[in-house]
C-alpha cells in the first residue's frame, strides 16, 4: 500500500465514525439527553423537565478526588442559584456504590439533588462519560452550553449562569 492509500483509508474510517456519532446521538450532539434518572430520595427526574433555566448536571463519584474538591463550588452555586430556578443534578457513576453515595451526602450535607446511576445508562447517554468530574451546563432549551472535564471554575460557572438566566 501506498501512503495515499493510507489517507484515503483514513479518511474513511474517521467518516465514518463520524456518521456513526451523529446516528447514535440523533444528529444532535450539542442536546442533552432525554434521560429519567433516580435520585437516592427515590425521585425520578427527568431532563427535559428542567427545561426553562438553566441546569447543571455533574458526573462524580465518591473516590474521586477532584469531585470532593469541586463539592464546595456546587455547594456555593446551589446556595446563589437555586432559589433563581437553576437545578444541579449530581450523577454518582454506575461503579459508586448507593450507601457510599448516601453516607457522603449526608457527611458532607450535600444539597443539591444526588442521583444514582447504578446501570451506567445516564453516563452513556451524556456521550459515555467514563472520567470524573465531568460537568454539563445546559441552556433553559437544553443545549450544552459547556461540557468540563475536571473541576471547573467557579467564576467563570458564575458568569455563564448569569447569562443564560439574563437571556431566559
Amino acid at each position: 500500500m501506498n501512503k495515499n492509500n493510507n489517507g484515503t483509508y483514513l479518511f474513511i474510517a474517521l467518516l465514518i465514525g463520524f456518521a456513526g456519532m451523529l446516528y447514535l446521538n440523533g444528529g444532535q450532539l450539542n442536546q442533552a439527553p432525554n434521560i429519567t434518572v433516580n435520585t437516592i430520595t427515590g425521585e425520578k427526574i427527568s431532563i427535559a423537565s428542567l427545561r426553562g433555566k438553566p441546569a447543571l448536571i455533574t458526573f462524580w463519584a465518591t473516590d474521586c478526588p477532584g469531585c470532593v474538591k469541586e463539592i464546595p463550588h456546587l455547594k456555593a452555586l446551589h446556595a446563589d442559584y437555586a432559589a433563581k430556578g437553576v437545578n444541579i443534578i449530581a450523577i454518582a457513576m454506575q461503579h459508586d456504590r448507593p450507601d457510599h453515595v448516601i453516607a457522603m451526602t449526608k457527611d458532607r450535607e450535600l444539597p443539591y439533588t444526588i442521583a444514582l446511576d447504578p446501570m451506567g445508562e445516564a453516563a452513556k447517554a451524556f456521550g459515555n462519560v467514563r472520567l470524573t468530574p465531568t460537568t454539563f451546563l445546559l441552556t433553559p432549551d437544553s443545549t450544552i452550553a459547556m461540557q468540563k472535564l475536571g473541576v471547573f471554575d467557579e467564576k467563570a460557572m458564575r458568569q455563564q449562569l448569569d447569562e443564560l438566566l439574563a437571556n431566559s
